[in-house]
């Protein structure tokens, strides 16, 4: 098969796993969510539903223990939101 350009294919839940797995990692202890938060996944799936949404670009804690979600929009705009870890709500 020379010549032939290969296409890979990724499932939305692999990918979503893949974030969560490196997200987790690459958390500190003292930076871990609350025992009460929401899962990243409940996180996520609130950015999903947003107008415009195109896909998740980084997840990462803020000082003020907020999640920070950078996504890219259908019009290719780069929007930041912090997410309350516990309530899910835009802080």
């Amino acid at each position: 098969m020379k010549g032939k350009p290969m296409i890979v294919r990724i499932s939305p839940s692999l990918l979503l796993a893949a974030l969560v797995t490196s997200a987790a990692s690459a958390q500190d202890e003292d930076r871990a969510p609350p025992p009460n938060a929401r899962p990243l996944s409940e996180i996520i799936a609130m950015v999903e539903k947003r107008d415009g949404f195109r896909h998740i670009d980084e997840v990462a804690w803020d000082e003020d223990g907020f999640r920070e979600v950078t996504y890219d929009t259908s019009d290719n705009a780069k929007v930041e939101i912090r997410q309350d870890p516990v309530a899910g709500d835009p802080g």
